[in-house]
């Protein structure tokens, strides 16, 4: 996938719209209580103003679906910003019309504005080609290193390439670079471990896996609908019946095309799906009625341990279980600490996912964790992703 880089765009005194993906959550006093992706576009923020770019900041910030709505305000994150980069980051009231155009006048090589959330007009999100005009007004260049919206065609990762040249900032470029290569020239063995709740939520995945990977390990609930399909009774556990055929058309096509495709052997159950619950472990063919279950077990660790010590490329997403219930988050911090050990190229997607691993401490011990957790997911998925389609439009004005 060929995108054009900032590095190859002539941003010198150039007004540069970058359009990040600042959607950080925020704590009960309304600052930043996690600045993961903040921190994750400083490398590209930070070229911008070494080159002597104008540096003008559009993100998203929750779902204000249209509507001006305080708790909603950048404010708390161009703050943090601030203090990130130790220099003034000054807000605009609005990111289009006149206060937008009076926040960015003037502006000298070097300084920064951060637009109002670009959500809080409606058209953001139609990719209204009248908004995204008024967007690119503002500025000279286009720089997209927001990942994490690279799936949405809106008017702030779509529509604006219609009117500015565009380039990838380098979070987006590392996170194409990482997953084309995982899927498309991965040293091999290459390993998916696919977790997560539904069978529905994944099958485009794992259809898009087989055929590219040697190894699919399967964990979380989706494997309940596995097993059910295989004719296992499964107790109180999440199972999606309507699926049962899609598990096992899955699991022929797989076998059908050389790929190990691995289940779990044994399974953490539980009384209920809550705190100090009572559990048990079984095999997966002794399930005792009105128990769900919860997590792999201990076998299923230590046999994807084997397979993940193995591997060379792998692809991480989805948790092996409840794991925001500390009883039932072994098999997930297993699995983690697998990864992280791993003499590999490791990729690690997916909300859940991620913050397993983050909660762990494991983040630098991970080649790349992806900060787009529904974009990585449609990127496995094989999925044309609007936000880079969009680079790749039309040549920018180079060096």
């Amino acid at each position: 996938m060929e995108v054009s880089s900032v590095k190859d765009i002539d941003v010198r005194g150039k007004r540069v719209f970058l359009r990040v993906d600042f959607n950080t959550p925020l704590d009960e006093q309304n600052n930043v209580s996690d600045d993961t992706k903040i921190r994750a576009s400083l490398p590209t923020i930070n070229y911008l103003l070494e080159q002597g770019a104008k540096v003008i900041i559009a993100s998203h910030l929750g779902r204000p679906k249209g509507q001006f709505k305080p708790e909603f305000s950048l404010k708390p994150v161009a703050e943090r910003l601030m203090q990130l980069l130790n220099r003034p980051v000054k807000l605009a009231e609005d990111c289009i019309g006149e206060k937008a155009l009076k926040a960015v006048a003037g502006m000298q090589p070097g300084d920064i504005v951060m637009l109002e959330n670009v959500r809080f007009h409606e058209e953001e999100t139609k990719n209204d080609p009248s908004f995204a005009r008024q967007l690119a007004q503002l500025a000279d260049v286009y720089v997209n290193d927001a990942f994490g919206t690279a799936h949405r065609a809106h008017a702030s990762t779509a529509g604006i390439t219609e009117y500015l040249p565009g380039a990838a900032g380098f979070l987006m470029e590392k996170e194409i670079n990482y997953m084309s290569k995982a899927l498309e020239s991965p040293e091999r063995p290459l390993l998916a471990i696919i977790g997560g709740s539904k069978v529905s939520d994944k099958i485009l995945v794992l259809e898009n896996l087989i055929g590219k990977v040697d190894t699919i390990l399967i964990g979380g609930g989706m494997a309940n609908t596995f097993f059910r399909a295989m004719g296992y009774s499964m107790g109180n556990s999440l199972v999606e019946e309507d699926k049962l055929d899609v598990a096992k058309n899955t699991m022929d096509k797989a076998r059908a095309a050389g790929v190990k495709f691995m289940l779990p052997v044994d399974l953490m159950m539980a009384d209920k799906i809550e705190k100090n619950a009572r559990h048990q472990l079984v095999p997966v063919d002794k399930v005792p009625d009105g128990w769900a279950a919860v997590d792999i077990g201990p076998k299923t660790a230590e046999l994807y341990g084997r397979e993940i010590a193995r591997a060379k490329t792998i692809i991480w997403n989805g948790p092996m279980g409840v794991f925001e219930i500390d009883d039932f988050a072994k098999g997930t911090n297993y699995i983690a600490h697998a990864v992280a050990e791993a003499d590999a190229l490791t990729i690690v997607g997916g909300g859940q996912s991620v913050q397993a691993i983050r909660k762990l401490g494991l983040t630098d011990r991970i080649s790349h964790v992806s900060t787009g957790g529904g974009a990585s997911l449609e990127f496995l998925e094989g999925k044309e992703l609007p936000g880079i389609k969009a680079l790749e439009k039309k040549p920018v004005a180079v060096k």
